[in-house]
C-alpha cells in the first residue's frame, strides 16, 4: 500500500492488522521460549494482548514520551474510534486504548517498517514480563 492510502484509513481497519500481527508477534516469541501446549501458550498470550496489558503498556510508553509526533496522531485516531460494539471483558476507556495500540502496530506494518514494530512489541514484552508490570487492574 502507498503511505497516502495507509494514513487514510480507517482506524478500525489499522487496528484490525495490528491485532493479528501483535499476536502473530507474541506467538512466536512464547515458542521462542520452548512452550508448546496449545492451551498454556493461549493463556500465556492473554497476558501480553489482552485489552488490559495493551492499554497499560500504552498508557507507561506514552508517560515516557516513546512515540513520535506522527505515533501519537495514529495512537489517537485509534484511541477516537467508533466501533459500533461494546467490549465485553473490559470498559470502553481500556477498550479503546488497546484499539488505539493495535491501530499503531497496524499501521507501522503496512508501511512495512519492521524495524519500529519491532522495538515496540520487544518493548511491550519486557513490561509485561516485568514483575512489577500491573495489567491495568
Amino acid at each position: 500500500m502507498k503511505e497516502r492510502d495507509v494514513k487514510q484509513l480507517n482506524a478500525l481497519a489499522l487496528a484490525y492488522v495490528g491485532d493479528a500481527v501483535l499476536e502473530l508477534h507474541i506467538r512466536e516469541h512464547l515458542l521462542k521460549q520452548g512452550e508448546v501446549r496449545p492451551q498454556f501458550l493461549h493463556r500465556r498470550s492473554t497476558s501480553y494482548v489482552s485489552a488490559k496489558a495493551q492499554a497499560s503498556v500504552l498508557n507507561e510508553l506514552m508517560d515516557a514520551q516513546f512515540f513520535s509526533e506522527e505515533e501519537q496522531a495514529v495512537l489517537r485516531r485509534g484511541r477516537n474510534a467508533k466501533s459500533g460494539t461494546i467490549p465485553k471483558n473490559t470498559d470502553i476507556h481500556t477498550y479503546r486504548y488497546s484499539t488505539a495500540f493495535e491501530a499503531l502496530i497496524g499501521y507501522h506494518y503496512l508501511l512495512k517498517r519492521d524495524e519500529r514494530i519491532h522495538t515496540i512489541i520487544e518493548t511491550l514484552i519486557e513490561i509485561v514480563e516485568n514483575p512489577s508490570f500491573k495489567k491495568g487492574e
